[in-house]
């Protein structure tokens, strides 16, 4: 095990150039027409999958501003098993699966969505650089030992 470092504080031109890598991965998102929240959805997805406290509460507070419903936020763990989220959705989480875990030989997360068929090559690509850019900020959060805690709470509650 290693001593927690903050990752951004220690290296700040590293963290930068990740900050200019998110910003380029979600202008390329909006560019080939994903939806603002699929692009949150593909976040927190990963970031389940990652197990990163910072960035699910980080992007699980974003896709409830931009008028998520806590519905479709409740059940993205399971997206294959309900009836909330589109075709283009799927396709999406499918991928930002497959690309999550790599390492593990799953790259066809649920053999029953096709990409392909669904998403152009630029949303592939743009889904794909959105997946790879949050599993590197998975990464610093959690190698940063970044703090998740509750808001605190008025005396008497």
């Amino acid at each position: 095990m290693f001593s927690p470092v903050n990752l951004g504080k220690a290296s700040p031109a590293n963290y930068e150039g990740l900050v200019a890598l998110d910003a380029t991965a979600h202008a390329g998102a909006v560019e080939a027409g994903l939806d603002p929240l699929l692009i949150e959805l593909v976040k927190i997805r990963a970031s389940q999958i990652n197990g990163c406290a910072f960035c699910l509460r980080l992007h699980s507070r974003d896709a409830l501003a931009k008028g998520e419903s806590p519905d479709r936020l409740a059940v993205l763990p399971a997206w294959w098993e309900s009836q909330y989220f589109n075709e283009q959705e799927q396709a999406a989480l499918a991928l930002a699966e497959g690309l999550t875990t790599i390492s593990a030989g799953r790259n066809d997360a649920h053999g029953t969505v096709d990409a392909d068929a669904t998403l152009t090559p630029a949303q592939i690509a743009a889904v794909s650089w959105l997946v790879i850019v949050i599993n590197a900020w998975n990464r610093v959060a959690i190698a940063s030992h970044y703090p998740v805690a509750p808001p605190s709470r008025p005396q008497g509650i």
